[in-house]
């Protein structure tokens, strides 16, 4: 479970990634060594912007206090990450891995005129692809549409000697396959989706009745079904193509393998070694039990300074909710932050108790929650570029409740995002001078503690009824859209509590809450919509999490004019009138939906969502579009990975890792290209 944009939190919708005016780098880039992190002042953030989207850079800070072993084995675990890079291309569509290797053979090789309109356009398209590992957004789960002819694709394709024919073709400009993932059930949740997790033949009733009849060994310990597999179906026959060595995908994950057994030999403890052997089984066998008892390993190994996530872990993509996406982040602890935030994880219980649920549903024992604050040193899959800024795994209800989780918040990453940014669209959308005073004072600790809280809190919260199905079979394509409000209603409801002031977290609850609720509000209700097209339905889970429950507060405080929608200079706003009150109603919320969850009770998630998350005002989304014209700041932000350059001796020993800026998108796209494909174009 994760944060995945730093806007996911909404708390600071004015002032990170997506919210800053935009500003052309300037200064030139910087080699940064390992042992040297350059000030924020002269650190080069920003790479370059194109389409919706902007790339940054990121530093890796106290890389440089790492051990030689210690430096091996993120060097080992980022190589392991990028290793199974295609597989989330081919996880993403299928046809995707031969679109983007005809695209960039024409990209290196085209000598023809560059500085035409045509070409231009083709260079955005491409890297509009790169960015969403696909030739569907990223974020939207529209397919992305070219702004040249298919005639000038043909003429390139000649030009350069590259071969693109067929339906990988014509996918390109037709109207098939739209849609990565819908969640309008009236379209098919499969048939509609074109994902690569199910055979185009396979309907939304093949998969429930395949997975219905599975059965775990242990009911009270279900497996994760589907989890590491392509249901397909052939001959009137519905069978998996599971995901492992030997089998599909099996070229990428050997070369995965290959760099864990390295990794393996440099583990900073026997913990970290046993959980290596593990994730390394599960990958040669495909074995679900495996996965879970890899999963009780690793969320049991807390000690050493570098920590990881690799597998297929999140299941956002599928619209049915069992296939994980390939993901791969690698993690060096951020000491001094991770030190004051561990006092979160060490009140959880409390939070428990306090908490707005019903009694029964409520956890008595709040087990092995940790939380951290990381500096990433590498991405991959579904990771990157795009990142999340906050985790909590294993996603598993049953490991979490007996064993904990582990909670992570992206410091580096929200970092490049808070110094990339600007605050003139929050002086756009905000109603006061006092609610961009608060903002700009309490915003950025205001976005990391309800990033903790939404992780360490929110998602180790609650418990469901004993015989009650898991989620995805009881929530089914609304699960993560409530999991994710769930969570989110756990930070807004304790941001204003006096109990974090009483921890040290907070140096005043009751202002730090005002700017949450106020960037809450007017992104859950407004900004947000920056990133839809008029028009459009609300289909990405985080952004359907946020409008429901902006929107749910807003409908329900009416009565006691708690959100007043007022026009000001013909511009709308939503300003917030009573924050008590409105917390109140974030408490409501929070117990609905927990006990939805806890029942299973379907029928009301789905009017929730329904109702509250997915129709988007179209008179508001107009008038936004318009009011966000004026700024050139992208809507959306990835990353670019620094490099991990080992240094060897005579006898090809490592005897230390640099870390090497990249100097663009593009060469580093195409070096990604050139060394970790592991697969062939169709899988």
């Amino acid at each position: 479970m994760r944060l995945k944009y730093v806007l996911s939190t909404a708390l600071i919708a004015s002032t990170l990634f997506s919210c800053g005016e935009g500003k052309k780098a300037e200064k030139p880039v910087k080699v940064v060594e390992a042992t040297e992190v350059i000030a924020e002042n002269d650190f080069n953030y920003e790479v370059e912007q194109f389409a919706d989207i902007k790339i940054l850079r990121y530093q890796i800070p106290g890389f440089d206090q790492l051990s030689l072993k210690q430096k091996q084995l993120v060097y080992y675990l980022t190589q392991a990450g990028l290793s199974g890079r295609d597989i989330m291309w081919d996880q993403n569509y299928r046809h995707n891995l031969t679109i983007r290797r005809a695209l960039e053979n024409v990209y290196a090789n085209f000598k023809g005129d560059k500085n035409s309109e045509d070409w231009k356009k083709f260079e955005v398209y491409i890297k509009r692809v790169w960015f969403s590992n696909g030739i569907h957004h990223h974020y939207s789960n529209d397919k992305i549409q070219p702004e040249f002819s298919s005639d000038y694709l043909k003429t390139l394709l000649k030009e350069t000697n590259t071969t693109l024919e067929g339906e990988a073709f014509d996918v390109i400009f037709n109207d098939k396959d739209a849609k990565k993932v819908n969640l309008d059930a009236k379209k098919g949740l499969v048939k509609g989706s074109a994902v690569n997790f199910y055979s185009p033949n396979m309907t939304a009733a093949d998969v429930e009745a395949f997975y219905k009849a599975k059965k775990s060994p242990n009911a009270d310990e279900p497996l994760s079904f589907g989890l590491n597999s392509k249901l397909v179906k052939e001959d009137g026959k519905v069978f998996e193509k599971v995901w492992k060595s030997g089998g599909m995908y099996g070229d990428a994950i050997d070369k995965i393998i290959f760099w864990l057994e390295k990794a393996k030999g440099v583990a900073e403890n026997d913990e970290q070694a046993k959980a290596f052997d593990l994730l390394i089984k599960y990958y040669q066998t495909g074995d679900l039990e495996t996965w879970d008892a890899y999963n009780i390993a690793w969320v049991n190994t807390l000690g050493g300074d570098v920590d990881y996530i690799n597998s297929f872990i999140e299941v956002y993509n599928d619209p049915m909710g069992y296939k994980g996406s390939y993901e791969s982040i690698i993690e060096i602890k951020d000491f001094e932050m991770s030190k004051k935030m561990a006092v979160l994880a060490e009140n959880a219980q409390w939070f428990e108790d306090n908490s707005s649920i019903m009694k029964e549903h409520k956890k008595e024992k709040v087990v092995g929650v940790s939380y951290k604050t990381v500096n990433v040193a590498g991405e991959a899959g579904d990771a990157s570029p795009s990142t999340p800024i906050g985790v909590n795994l294993p996603n598993a209800n049953w490991i979490r409740a007996k064993h904990g989780s582990k909670s992570v918040s992206l410091g580096n990453i929200i970092n490049s995002y808070n110094n990339a940014g600007g605050s003139n669209r929050l002086e756009e959308f905000a109603f006061t001078e006092r609610e961009v005073e608060l903002e700009k004072k309490h915003g950025k600790l205001a976005d990391k503690m309800h990033t903790a809280l939404h992780e360490v809190i929110g998602h180790a919260s609650g418990k469901i009824n004993p015989g009650v199905g898991t989620p995805k079979e009881t929530m089914k394509n609304y699960a993560s859209t409530l999991e994710e409000a769930r969570a989110d209603l756990v930070g807004l409801y304790y941001l204003p509590d006096g109990k974090l002031v009483e921890l040290g977290l907070s140096p005043n609850a009751e202002e730090v809450g005002i700017a949450a609720y106020d960037g809450y509000i007017r992104n859950g209700l407004m900004t947000q919509l920056i990133r839809l097209n008029l028009g459009d339905d609300i289909e990405e889970a985080h952004m359907r999490n946020r409008q429901l429950v902006s929107l749910w507060a807003y409908e329900k405080g009416k009565n006691d004019n708690v959100i007043e929608k007022v026009t000001k200079d013909g511009k709308t706003y939503f300003v917030i009138r009573d924050y008590k009150k409105l917390r109140d109603l974030f408490g409501q919320l929070l117990k609905e939906i927990q006990r939805i969850k806890s029942e299973g009770d379907f029928e009301a998630a789905e009017a929730l969502v329904e109702n509250y998350g997915v129709k988007v005002d179209q008179d508001i989304h107009k008038e936004v579009l318009e009011r966000n014209k004026k700024f050139k700041s992208a809507p959306y932000s990835g990353f670019v990975n620094p490099v991990l350059e080992p240094v060897k001796d005579a006898d090809g020993n490592i005897t230390d890792v640099k870390v090497v800026q990249p100097n663009g998108f593009d060469s580093q796209m195409l070096k990604y290209a050139k060394d970790y494909s592991f697969l062939p174009s169709k899988n």
